[in-house]
């Protein structure tokens, strides 16, 4: 299938028209038109190649939502006009136990992402959702409940699991007290999330700069961690905290807000951060975990339960030749707080 998309050319190049082909139509196939796509900050980081493994021309973009328009003959879950969605990864061995357990990010073999992945059987570099259609086994298409706004669904294949996993995974449910650490696409998901599920929401920031945003997307409470004395105040306070800041930082701060048994899950950070101390987490027996978007199973379970609580992030629609504007505004924190592509902006 002949389509068109943005990709960069070269690692940090800025992102240009490039048409390629989607593999032809195999029995297990779905083949969709991408009606949305999301835009996340991976994205950018896979366009540099700052975590490695980038291969160029690179197509980015794992948060898409689309319309089939067909389908290989052994395909039973959807059919053609269906709206569907298809989020961090597209395939796995389907065989290991991680797979069979219905975790295939932790596929023993290696999931395949959506973009920059290794196709299983042809061995091509898989290309992602910044374009005009893609072609998915059945197996890793979602279905998308009828009652959300199409526009805003996008990134929740990716926002969404990232922080609807967590919360889920460490049962939280009405009652439960839950910090979220950095108010940006993550953030306001992890707010949104929470408060979904009943509990009581925290959110810490540096300043007091997004104290009335945090409350207009329904956190109870806002938190400053630079004052010394609201922090010493928050200790024990927290069953789980959900950390979505993105780059190196000292989580010692953090962890004494835990109560006994409680949990701080790093969804934002991927590489090192500062030294931890230990010592609140072996006098509270307080951990720190981490989480990795969730499987197909949990991710449909999540646009599902964002179906019932009409949860969907604050998105800003863009056309896709305003991307390198976005990424230099996502850089700067310049969006409120998910960018997303209307791919009826490309022409094919």
């Amino acid at each position: 299938m002949k389509t068109v998309g943005y990709a960069a050319k070269s690692q940090g190049s800025e992102l240009t028209e490039f048409s390629f082909e989607r593999r032809d139509l195999r029995n297990n196939d779905v083949a969709i038109e991408i009606l949305y796509c999301g835009v996340c900050h991976s994205d950018l980081h896979a366009v540099r190649n700052d975590w490695g493994g980038s291969k160029y021309p690179l197509v980015p973009g794992h948060e898409i939502v689309g319309k089939v328009i067909s389908v290989g003959s052994d395909v039973t879950k959807y059919q053609q006009g269906d709206t569907v969605a298809v989020g961090c990864m597209v395939d796995s061995c389907q065989s290991c136990d991680q797979c069979h357990n219905h975790e295939e990010q932790f596929c023993r073999e290696g999931m395949v992402g959506t973009y920059s992945g290794k196709d299983r059987i042809n061995g091509e570099m898989t290309q992602g959702g910044y374009s005009k259609h893609v072609v998915v086994r059945e197996e890793f298409v979602l279905s998308v409940p009828k009652n959300l706004e199409l526009s805003r669904v996008a990134p929740l294949l990716c926002a969404g699991i990232t922080t609807y996993s967590p919360l889920h995974k460490w049962g939280v449910k009405k009652g439960s007290r839950v910090a979220v650490v950095g108010l940006g696409g993550l953030g306001h998901m992890a707010v949104k999330n929470a408060v979904a599920m009943g509990a009581t929401v925290t959110v810490i920031g540096r300043t007091e700069s997004k104290k009335e945003d945090a409350i207009e997307l329904g956190a109870q409470h806002y938190l400053v961690s630079n004052n010394e004395d609201e922090m010493k105040n928050a200790q024990s306070a927290f069953d789980v905290i959900i950390d979505t800041i993105p780059v190196k930082h000292d989580l010692s701060q953090y962890t004494p807000l835990l109560d006994i048994d409680g949990t701080l899950v790093i969804v934002g950070q991927v590489g090192p951060v500062d030294e931890l101390n230990t010592v609140p987490l072996l006098m509270g027996r307080r951990r720190v975990a981490g989480s990795l978007i969730g499987g197909i199973a949990e991710t449909q379970q999540m646009l599902d339960f964002c179906g019932e609580h009409n949860v969907l992030p604050e998105c800003e629609m863009i056309n896709i030749d305003e991307i390198n504007t976005a990424y230099e505004r996502m850089e700067r924190s310049d969006v409120r707080y998910r960018f997303v592509i209307d791919m009826a902006s490309i022409d094919v």
